[in-house]
C-alpha cells in the first residue's frame, strides 16, 4: 500500500514547523525520515496519522483520503509507534497488546479466539510471550516500546509510521525492533535519529532541516560526509562495513 503526502505545511504556536513537504512510500519500501532535533520530522509524522492537523496538504493511504477518513477508519490500515508511552492506567501486557483489535470490532464486541491468536503471535514477534500477565507499569522503557510495537502489529495494519522508536533504547532492543518491524514485509515511515541504523533499515531517506527536505535517496546517495556536515554540524568517515557490506558511518571527535 502506497503512502503520498504532497505539500504539507504545519504551524504551531505562530512558527512554521513543516514547509510544504511532499514525501512518497512505495508498495513495502521502509522509508526514513532523518535531521537534527527539532528539523520538523515528529510533527510531520504527526499530521500524517492525524494527531495535528496541518494548514496545508493531503495525505492519500492509497486510495483512502487519509485527513478526511475518520481515525478508526485509518487504524484499520495505519499503524503508529511513537517514542512515548506512559500511561496514567495499568493494564497488562496482554490487555495493552489486545487493545491493537479495537479498530476491527463493532462497539462491546468481546474479544474472540482469533484475537487472542493474534495477540499471542504479536507478543511472539517481540519476544515478549513471558511478559503477558505482567504489569505494563512495571516495564522498563525498551520492554513498554516493544508492547507497544506488538500492539501495533495486532492492528494487522498494511502501512506502519514509526516516531523515533527506537529512541532511548538499548542497541540490542534497537536492532530488534528495526528488524521486527522490517519482517513485517509491508510499508513503513519511519523517523530516525540513529544514521548507522537508518542506513541499514532504509530503502529510501528523505532529509529534513529547518522544515524543509533538503536531499532524498537511496541511504548511499544521501549520506556522505558533505550532507551530514551540513545538516548535523559534525565531521565523518563513510565506509562499507566489511561483514555486512552496508554503508556504515564514523563520527570523528569535535577536538583535534
Amino acid at each position: 500500500m502506497n503512502l503520498n503526502a504532497e505539500h504539507i505545511s504545519v504551524s504551531l504556536t505562530g512558527a512554521d514547523i513543516v514547509k510544504d513537504i511532499s514525501i512518497r512510500v512505495e508498495n513495502k519500501q521502509f522509508v526514513g525520515i532523518i535531521g537534527p532535533n527539532g528539523c520538523g520530522k515528529s510533527t510531520l509524522l504527526k499530521s500524517i496519522y492525524k494527531v495535528i492537523k496541518p494548514q496545508k496538504g493531503t495525505v492519500f493511504l492509497g486510495d483512502k483520503d487519509v485527513l478526511k477518513s475518520s481515525a478508526r477508519i485509518v487504524s484499520k490500515e495505519m499503524g503508529v509507534v511513537g517514542q512515548f508511552n506512559d500511561l496514567s492506567f495499568d493494564f497488562t501486557v496482554r490487555e495493552m497488546v489486545m487493545m491493537g483489535r479495537t479498530p476491527h470490532k463493532q462497539l462491546m464486541e468481546a474479544d474472540n479466539t482469533q484475537d487472542y491468536k493474534i495477540v499471542a503471535d504479536a507478543l511472539e514477534r517481540v519476544d515478549l510471550t513471558e511478559y503477558a500477565n505482567r504489569s505494563y507499569l512495571t516495564l522498563s522503557g525498551g520492554e513498554k516500546q516493544r508492547v507497544i510495537l506488538a500492539r501495533a502489529i495486532a492492528q494487522e495494519p498494511k502501512f506502519l509510521v514509526l516516531d523515533e522508536p527506537t529512541n532511548h533504547l538499548d542497541i540490542k532492543y534497537q536492532i530488534q525492533i528495526l528488524t521486527v518491524v522490517k519482517s513485517l514485509n509491508i510499508g513503513v515511515l519511519a523517523a530516525l535519529h540513529d544514521l548507522p541504523m537508518a542506513a541499514v533499515y532504509c530503502d529510501m531517506l528523505y532529509v529534513i532541516k529547518d522544515g524543509k527536505i533538503i536531499a532524498s535517496g537511496s541511504p548511499k546517495e544521501v549520506l556522505t560526509k558533505k550532507l551530514i556536515r551540513q545538516v548535523y554540524e559534525i565531521d565523518c568517515e563513510i565506509y562499507t562495513n566489511p561483514i555486512t557490506g552496508n554503508l556504515a558511518i564514523a563520527y570523528l571527535p569535535l577536538y583535534s
